[in-house]
This record gives structure tokens, sequence and C-alpha cells, in this order.
């Protein structure tokens, strides 16, 4: 199946995104893929880059008031293994998101708060593959190199706390709080 949003380039996400102490354990990951010379969400200079876990991506999003998921927040969860996704000569790798009944029920209640939408694939329920970008582009042949790259960091499991929903508009490069928790400085 095709993805009706793969030929949309600008597009509206709501993101989990988390605490400082989470937020430096994703970005030491980051740091350690920049200094073995590979590709790395570090490299990512813009004002907005930041970990974060993408709950929904539409070509357009109303403004919808999601301040009940404010009640769901701080949300523990879990970090496990590297994923790998894409197709090609390059693949993105992430952190795998350990699902939890409280992580899929907030996933569940951001999709029934919004206007009905056309949801990337991947973000859909029943679809939707948790995870925390570290690397994009990662040339197949380096796949083995940045793997053991993130082997060497020592944490198989990483503990992190989600602490805000954040709205990030690619069309107008902004960032906004839908929840209202007013955690979404950008880094």
């Amino acid at each position: 199946m095709v993805d009706p949003l793969s030929t949309v380039s600008a597009v509206v996400s709501l993101e989990l995104v988390f605490d400082e102490a989470s937020d430096a354990a994703v970005r030491r990951e980051w740091d350690a893929l920049r200094a073995a010379d590979l590709p790395s969400q570090a490299r990512h200079t813009g004002e907005s880059n930041r970990p974060h876990i993408t709950l929904l991506v539409r070509p357009e999003l109303a403004d919808a008031d999601l301040s009940v998921l404010a009640a769901g927040l701080p949300l523990r969860l879990t970090l496990g293994a590297p994923l790998l996704f894409g197709a090609g000569r390059s693949r993105v790798i992430a952190r795998s998101v350990i699902p939890s009944v409280e992580l899929l029920d907030l996933h569940a209640r951001v999709h029934a708060l919004a206007d009905p939408g056309e949801d990337a694939i991947h973000t859909r329920p029943g679809a939707w593959t948790a995870h925390v970008t570290l690397a994009r582009r990662v040339p197949l042949e380096r796949i083995g190199e940045a793997l053991a790259v993130l082997a060497e960091t020592g944490e198989t499991e990483l503990a992190v706390t989600a602490t805000g929903v954040r709205r990030w508009d690619s069309a107008t490069r902004t960032v906004s709080d839908p929840v209202g928790r007013g955690t979404l400085e950008t880094c």
C-alpha cells in the first residue's frame, strides 16, 4: 500500500516530547553517532530538532483542544532495541519504544480528538510503530558500524519520561503546545 502522504512536502505532526534528562540521554546517542562520523540527528541543527515520538502526521490538521491529554502526562516509557526503517541504499535507525497500555491509549486518544483526516500510514492506530529517530540516511554499508556505536553506549533499554505534546507545522516551521503544559522550549 502506498502512503498517500509520500508525495506531500508540507505536513503537520503531533509529537510526544521528553523531560530534560530523557532528552539528554537520546542526544548522547545522537552525539556518539556524530563522533563516529556517521549520520545522526545531531547533524540536524534546526531550532525545533529534538528527540520525540511522532503520534500523528497529516497534510493539514485543524487546531484541536488536546488539553485532556495532560491528564496522561508525564508518561514513563522505555526505549528498547534499535529499529531499521526504509528501503533502497540507506536506512533510518531509531530506538523502539516498548508499547504500554498508557502509550497506546494516548495514541488512540490523539487520533480520536483530531478531526478526521488523512493520516500517514505509519502513524495510524493499528499500524503505528512508536520510535525515536537517531539517524536518517544511513548507508547500508555503515549500518553495522552505527549499531556497534549504539551498542557501545551501554544502554540496551533507556527509561524516559514524556512530558508534553507538541504540534510541528513544517510549512510554517512553527512549534506549538496544543496541550498547554508549557514544556516545549526548543533546543
